[in-house]
């Protein structure tokens, strides 16, 4: 009975190399017709390797139902290599179709089978199934899980979606560590993107508790008279660098209208303005204030765009008529490009401000040009 059972085995261990031979050969037809004679054989040790090969011939040409069918059988047969290897691929095809909760189905099967080798990508793919489900709980038991299986694969990948969501739940201490872990897992010199990825998290991270620390010294009212100027700073100039510039005038704003913090707050806004000094208040200059508030509200870069937009223009008119040495409307000319900063917000000061320094000059008020 012992050497017709072990011929049994024989025979299908030739048959399955074989059949992998064909398999990997591209005579998919005729390694499938091979491993279902293992199957035939019953119940020997290669039945879950053979049903997971003919799996896979069937699935690459085309025969997708009776390749899952295949897996269920080597799934049936609580191989502890061929069996996870079977959910593993069942789960494939159902991901491919888009049909998740079979595919989440059987990625439950690979993780109850316990296999170190295939566990990093269940626990992945169901984390990633719960997120999208708007499961959290269920989702960070999953990602945690891949992290502490130490796989350099697909642990950063999972370190990376946990950080992302405690960064949204405002949870930045705790992205800080699985990021940390994360990154102990990566060899830098083969993987520098993957590096580069979680770094760039990591600092995000830390920017979100910066944040949070500066929003919490400006919380008390009313603020501090030395530390709240500087927090207003802080706070105000990180916002942006996490999309948040609108938060950040809004910062800017509460720490100029409060009468103990005002002068400082108002200095530390205008630490990059030019040296203002010999030329006596900077308030007396009309532009200052309209700088001051575009650096408030992070519209310094659209102004200065207007600013040269508009001289370029008052350029391009001036700078024609001078190319092409026409001798008559000069005064057209000089008109079209005075009127050329009306249509921005900061023209009528502009407008104002020479109408003053003409009456002051001489002693007439200037005519009313601003119009045509």
């Amino acid at each position: 009975m012992s050497e017709s059972l072990d011929a049994v085995s024989d025979d299908a261990a030739r048959l399955c190399e074989e059949a992998r031979g064909l398999a990997e050969n591209g005579e998919a037809e005729r390694a499938a017709l091979l491993f279902e004679r293992v199957l035939a054989l019953g119940d020997t040790p290669f039945r879950a390797r053979a049903a997971l090969g003919l799996a896979v011939v069937l699935d690459d040409a085309g025969h997708v139902e009776r390749a899952r069918e295949a897996d269920r059988a080597a799934i049936a047969t609580a191989d502890p290599e061929y069996g996870p290897r079977a959910a593993y691929h069942l789960a494939l095809t159902h991901e491919r179709v888009g049909e998740h909760e079979r595919a989440a189905s059987a990625w439950r099967v690979v993780v109850d089978f316990g296999n170190p080798a295939y566990l990093p990508p269940a626990h992945l793919a169901l984390a990633r199934g719960a997120d999208d489900a708007g499961d959290f709980d269920t989702a960070r038991g999953h990602w945690e899980a891949v992290i502490a299986t130490g796989d350099a694969e697909y642990g950063p990948p999972a370190a990376h979606d946990l950080a992302q969501r405690l960064l949204e739940r405002d949870e930045p201490a705790r992205a800080q560590r699985i990021l940390t872990a994360g990154l102990k897992l990566i060899d830098r010199a083969a993987a520098p993107y993957a590096y580069a990825r979680l770094a760039v998290a990591l600092g995000i991270s830390y920017l979100d508790q910066a944040i949070g620390a500066f929003g919490a010294a400006l919380g008390e009212e009313p603020p501090d008279p030395e530390v709240g100027p500087l927090a207003t700073e802080l706070l105000a100039r990180t916002l942006p660098l996490r999309g948040r510039g609108a938060e950040a005038g809004e910062v800017w704003r509460r720490g100029l209208a409060d009468p103990g913090t005002a002068g400082q707050v108002r200095a530390r806004l205008r630490r990059d303005f030019g040296d203002a000094e010999d030329d006596g208040d900077p308030g007396d200059l009309w532009w200052e204030p309209v700088v001051e508030q575009a650096v408030s509200d992070g519209t310094l870069p659209a102004l200065t765009g207007e600013a040269f937009g508009a001289l370029d223009h008052m350029y391009a008119l001036l700078a024609a008529r001078y190319a092409e040495r026409r001798e008559g409307e000069p005064h057209e000319t000089l008109g079209r490009a005075v009127r050329v900063p009306s249509g921005y917000q900061w023209g009528p000061l502009l407008h104002e401000s020479f109408a003053e320094r003409f009456r002051l000059a001489m002693g007439t008020p200037v005519p009313d040009w601003t119009e045509g």
